[in-house]
């Protein structure tokens, strides 16, 4: 099971994020799997008693309908990748976040007047990075994935990035909540030329260094590789699926979700 947070508590700690992640990385296809079996609406509703000696064999037919038609939920590379991914994943669980301890102990997120408002312009420096190096830090593709439509809002909307006046190395970002619309973070990041180094939110899994929250991940994807690409990010051409039923665009779930991570809801 993952962590969850006490009575009172606002942020799970590093560690009981870090904890959490692990788990949602090995549960997320057993998830995956079920809600796989629930697009078919018989299977996503409670049934009548007088249906219990059929539904075995119900499922056995979606499932085999599932597997013949329907691409893995797992593509993975190599066992030797795999088990890379988790010694380092295991290797990121111990340790703390830095950044954490410099925004609390020297109230960066209390002072504005260490921090300077920046054009797009100011913030060339930030390193560019390609799909590869940005699964290495989320540890994953589901943030990655959410980023382009979650982007897309605050660049149509509020989104304020500011620059810490002693080192141009530390971003801080503005960034609206997933799923409370009056609720908005504070999001520091800091790199270096070829690379991201640190980051830290305030939401309730922020303070993880095992991957990212969405915040983060949609703030790096953005300044990295998506303001380089341009164009509308958060639009689908979805006419593209209409000739061929078939042709079943990939949905979240295929990647590892972080859903259900703390309190029944679907993680920041």
């Amino acid at each position: 099971m993952p962590q969850f947070l006490e009575k009172g508590q606002k942020q799970m700690s590093t560690s009981d994020a870090n904890k959490s992640r692990l788990v949602t990385k090995i549960r997320w296809v057993v998830e995956s799997s079920n809600a796989r079996i629930k697009r078919w609406r018989y299977l996503d509703r409670t049934l009548p008693t007088n249906q219990i000696p059929f539904v075995g064999d119900y499922v056995r037919i979606v499932c085999a309908l599932s597997n013949k038609f329907f691409p893995p939920l797992s593509k993975s590379h190599s066992i030797e990748e795999d088990e890379a991914d988790a010694a380092k994943m295991l290797y990121l669980s111990k340790q703390v976040n830095n950044l954490q301890r410099l925004v609390e102990d020297n109230g960066l997120n209390r002072r504005p007047t260490q921090w300077q408002p920046v054009p797009e312009c100011g913030i060339e420096n930030f390193p560019t990075l390609n799909e590869e190096q940005l699964r290495n830090l989320t540890c994953g593709t589901y943030q990655l994935k959410l980023s382009r439509s979650y982007i897309q809002e605050h660049i149509d909307g509020d989104c304020d990035i500011w620059f810490h006046k002693d080192n141009d190395r530390l971003l801080r970002v503005k960034i609206q909540s997933r799923h409370t619309s009056s609720k908005q973070y504070l999001v520091c990041i800091e790199f270096s030329d070829c690379s991201v180094d640190a980051w830290y939110c305030r939401c309730r899994a922020g303070a993880r260094v095992v991957g990212m929250c969405s915040h983060i991940a949609a703030i790096i994807w953005y300044l990295s590789k998506g303001r380089h690409e341009g164009g509308k990010y958060g639009v689908r051409d979805w006419g593209e699926h209409v000739l061929d039923a078939a042709d079943i665009p990939p949905p979240v779930d295929e990647s590892d979700s972080d859903a259900s991570s703390c309190d029944s809801v679907p993680e920041e």
